[in-house]
């Protein structure tokens, strides 16, 4: 099989012949991906002593430590009172320029899946227009105001997955983080009426295409695990699998055709340095979702204080297990 063929049989759970792999650095890597830009935006980073501060395309300020993660907080939110919704002006992603990266790279002969990074997704916008702590008060005072903020961005959403889809990307990649150790960081009440209708419309979009529709989310959101594969999402990308019963998510996975992307748990395992749990927590990992998963390396190991040594462990036990050469710049 090739590696997009690979990928395929691992999400739809037919009988692919090893899991799908998505490590960096000369690795194996069954993935091609590719990011969209918005028409008419640079970025801007400044430096103030230890910290850095930079925009991102919507117009909010972010800060983060300069030796510390990559992404930080934000720092001012666009839209700080709801008169400045009237003003608000989201990127453009209207203009076939948006893509024209995607074109070129998609358009090169290739046997992998090609992989479109979409950016975040409602939730994920929406929250730093208004910064966190204001928006879950929103969620509870300001419905309408919050209704019309979610069309704004997905809206926006819909202009990247139709450049996606024409670009001939195989999936979307989209990121949604709505969840902390033991549950949702809003009620399953609230995903259903602020979220699923339009989820499920854009994921349909894309499923036009026939592209596959991935979704990164960390923390505990099994509740709503059902609802998101109801609204069209295909391969979950979980960071933190250790937080779920994994054994009751695989037979989930399998029963609705979906599959794990994941790396060994960033949380519970791998910054642990102990290199027989991470080595067991691979395996243990591979064997409860063998048939639907994908495995990968997590892109910020300063972040989260592993050092490289330890998610090569975690690599090689994966290709031990897939019964595959541990090949670095292949």
């Amino acid at each position: 099989m090739t590696p997009k063929e690979i990928i395929l049989a691992n999400i739809n759970h037919k009988n692919p012949p090893r899991c799908g792999m998505t490590f960096n650095n000369g690795r194996i890597n069954d993935m091609l991906g590719c990011g969209l830009h918005p028409h008419g935006y640079q970025q801007k980073r400044w430096v103030e002593g230890k910290v850095e501060y930079y925009d991102d395309e919507w117009g909010n300020v972010w800060v983060r430590m300069r030796d510390g993660s990559l992404k930080g907080e934000i720092y001012k939110p666009i839209i700080e009172e709801w008169r400045q919704l009237n003003d608000l002006r989201p990127p453009d992603y209207t203009h076939p320029d948006c893509a024209a990266q995607m074109m070129t790279v998609f358009n090169e002969p290739t046997d992998k899946f090609k992989i479109a990074y979409i950016g975040g997704w409602i939730f994920d916008n929406a929250r730093y227009l208004r910064k966190m702590e204001v928006y879950f008060c929103d969620m509870a005072l300001y419905p309408e105001e919050l209704k019309r903020m979610h069309q704004i961005v997905a809206d926006v959403y819909e202009q990247k997955i139709h450049l996606a889809g024409k670009a001939g990307a195989d999936g979307i990649m989209i990121g949604e983080d709505m969840g902390t150790q033991t549950g949702l960081l809003f009620s399953p009440k609230m995903f259903r009426e602020y979220f699923k209708t339009m989820y499920t419309r854009l994921m349909s979009i894309a499923h036009e295409y026939g592209m596959k529709v991935l979704m990164h989310s960390c923390g505990q959101n099994w509740v709503i695990v059902p609802d998101l594969l109801d609204a069209g999402v295909d391969v979950f990308q979980f960071d933190q699998p250790a937080l779920y019963d994994m054994p009751k998510l695989a037979a989930l996975f399998k029963e609705r055709k979906a599959a794990l992307w994941s790396p060994v748990d960033i949380q519970k395992i791998l910054p642990t340095g102990d290199r027989a749990l991470i080595e067991a927590g691979a395996r243990e990992m591979f064997n409860i979702f063998e048939g639907g998963l994908i495995c990968k390396n997590y892109s910020d190991l300063r972040g989260i204080g592993v050092e490289p040594e330890w998610d090569m462990w975690a690599y090689h036990a994966i290709c031990e297990r897939a019964g595959l050469p541990a090949m670095v710049n292949v």
